[in-house]
């Protein structure tokens, strides 16, 4: 579930589908992040209130079992107003549930566009 290293930029990706999970925190790995992953808002949530390092947001909306992402980006800004947040879907996305100054993608997203988004919104 984590990799880090010390001095990297941190990302939590919550994706309760291994392999589109897989692509994207392949990605992340490659363009030098530290990942930590999380298959569920449960889970993701547990990792925030722990307090692991996180500099960056990436949530899967639509999760197994009772949470969801916007369940994770609300506990993520709650602790770290500043973190930025990246949502993806596969089914439409409401404006209104997400967090102030977050992107949104479509699922299928291409991994690489979404790994630029975030380093965009970590230099705002």
């Amino acid at each position: 579930m984590l990799r880090a290293d010390s001095g990297q930029q941190s990302i939590l990706v919550v994706e309760d589908d291994y392999l589109v999970r897989a692509d994207i925190v392949q990605e992340f790995v490659d363009n030098g992040f530290a990942v930590i992953e999380a298959d569920s808002a449960e889970q993701a949530i547990a990792v925030l209130r722990d307090g692991h390092q996180v500099d960056a947001l990436f949530t899967d909306i639509q999760l197994a079992g009772p949470g969801n992402g916007h369940d994770v980006a609300d506990a993520c800004r709650a602790l770290r107003p500043e973190v930025p947040v990246i949502y993806a879907s596969g089914l439409p996305i409401d404006p209104r549930r997400q967090v102030a100054s977050s992107l949104a993608f479509d699922k299928p997203y291409r991994p690489e566009d979404v790994v630029a988004a975030c380093g965009r919104l970590m230099l705002s």
